[in-house]
């Protein structure tokens, strides 16, 4: 099996149950708590290559700091992933990431899923 890690927010219950499922079910995995270890440009752009989307499909909108810095304005990617990477809470979560591809896993029953796809 290939090696996942699990960006992973310890305030987030969707998070918990993720992270949760893998450990009871013997899955060896990172953890990356993106919000003390956040990415960098490159790490990101790794990511959302691996999960085959745009940034804008990846932030959180629903987050205050979304709403107090206008980021639905944006509409240039470069500057979206700059104001991601300053702010990390806007990243969706929980996501299970591979070597050569990453699933959000939100709701937490799309793990079984991402796992499904991940072992073929």
């Amino acid at each position: 099996m290939q090696k996942l890690e699990l960006w992973h927010n310890i305030s987030c219950s969707k998070s918990n149950s993720a992270k949760d499922f893998l450990d009871q079910n013997g899955y060896e995995i990172s953890i990356r708590d993106y919000l003390l270890n956040p990415p960098t440009k490159s790490e990101l752009k790794e990511l959302l290559k691996k999960l085959n989307i745009s940034i804008f499909e990846i932030v959180r909108t629903g987050e205050e700091i979304y709403k107090e810095l206008k980021l639905e304005n944006i509409k240039d990617e470069e500057k979206l992933i700059d104001a991601v990477l300053l702010n990390p809470i806007l990243i969706q979560r929980p996501i299970l990431v591979s070597n050569n591809k990453a699933f959000i896993v939100r709701p937490p029953l799309k793990i079984e899923d991402a796992l499904k796809e991940l072992c073929k």
